[in-house]
């Protein structure tokens, strides 16, 4: 049991060593595809979370199976942590068959549904009403599943986001908003683009609860999003959550990052989520040095696996071209 803090109801000892692995899951899968398309084997483009693991892993450990979560153009980490198939994800950003979207959506077109991720997103912004329209159902139909929503510093300057905030608000949906604060929206500071200091402080003006997080903390993710889910749930309406996190690659593949200093990203790197994690395990007495390498080199083979199932997967045939273009 827990030493010096306090978790969820939720979240024992092996959740939290599956969360341990599935950080490193998510960081493995990304770096992956950061050397595919170094190589020129992955085509199109793609958006990576490295740095961001805590973010999706610890916000959605606290939801059940029958919730859901909306996701953005950088959704790798939020599909691996909501039980996604990595070797469907893979297959998917190598156009194969056997992919999520049998290799013609790529990366930001991954949705698991029957697992309850309603999808990436290729417009910044696009899922806030994607979300907002999910938990309506929810109330509607007395269904009982809250709806995470996750966004960037970007499209909180969207009138998708105001919008959004605003009916849920309205109409008390069950919906949580989740900023992934990664301090550039593209290639502008967040400070050059919002004059207010925190995303979050904006929830007052829908008379919503909002609250500012470390967005590396796990044990805070998870504390802040359970709360929230259970106030959404009890029917009093959403929550913003803004999560000041980093982003270690560029926007996209096309990104120099020349907008900001080595020094910069030097100083969030040793700050990184997955290392202050694992502090936390062992300090807690629920992992050691042994067993949190057992399971970093678990989820690195589980990613190596990834790789080989989509290189043995066929590509769609011409006639397949056509084929679920529509729903």
């Amino acid at each position: 049991m827990m030493k010096t803090v306090k978790l969820p109801e939720m979240i024992t000892e092996e959740k939290l060593k599956d969360l341990y692995k599935q950080m490193w899951l998510i960081r493995y899968f990304d770096e992956k595809v950061d050397q595919f398309f170094a190589k020129g084997l992955i085509h199109g483009t793609t958006h990576l979370c490295v740095g961001q693991e805590a973010s999706a892993a610890g916000s959605i450990a606290v939801i059940g199976r029958k919730d859901k979560i909306v996701s953005t153009h950088r959704g790798h980490g939020h599909c691996i942590a909501k039980e996604g198939d990595v070797n469907k994800m893979m297959a998917e950003l190598f156009g194969r068959e056997t992919g999520y979207c049998k290799g013609k959506g790529g990366s930001m077109h991954i949705a698991d549904v029957e697992k309850g991720n309603l999808g990436a997103n290729g417009i910044v912004g696009g899922g806030l009403p994607l979300a907002v329209g999910a938990a309506l159902t929810s109330k509607m139909k007395k269904e009982n599943y809250v709806v995470l929503c996750f966004f960037g510093d970007g499209a909180s300057n969207e009138g998708s986001f105001h919008e959004s905030v605003n009916l849920a608000a309205i109409w008390d949906l069950p919906v949580i908003f989740i900023c992934e604060n990664n301090q550039y929206g593209m290639s502008g500071p967040v400070k050059e683009m919002t004059r207010v200091e925190n995303i979050a402080d904006r929830a007052a003006a829908y008379g919503i609860p909002g609250k500012v997080i470390d967005g590396l903390d796990m044990v805070e993710i998870m504390n802040t999003v359970d709360d929230a889910v259970e106030r959404a749930r009890a029917g009093f309406g959403p929550t913003l959550i803004e999560m000041k996190t980093y982003r270690w690659k560029g926007h996209s593949k096309s990104d120099a990052k020349k907008y900001r200093t080595r020094e910069e990203e030097k100083e969030w790197r040793e700050k990184d989520g997955i290392k202050r994690f694992k502090e936390f395990l062992i300090s807690e007495g629920i992992l050691t040095e042994e067993s949190a390498k057992q399971l970093h080199d678990e989820a690195l083979k589980e990613i190596e696996d990834a790789v080989k199932f989509a290189e043995n997967s066929p590509e769609p045939s011409i006639d397949s071209l056509l084929e679920d273009v529509y729903a």
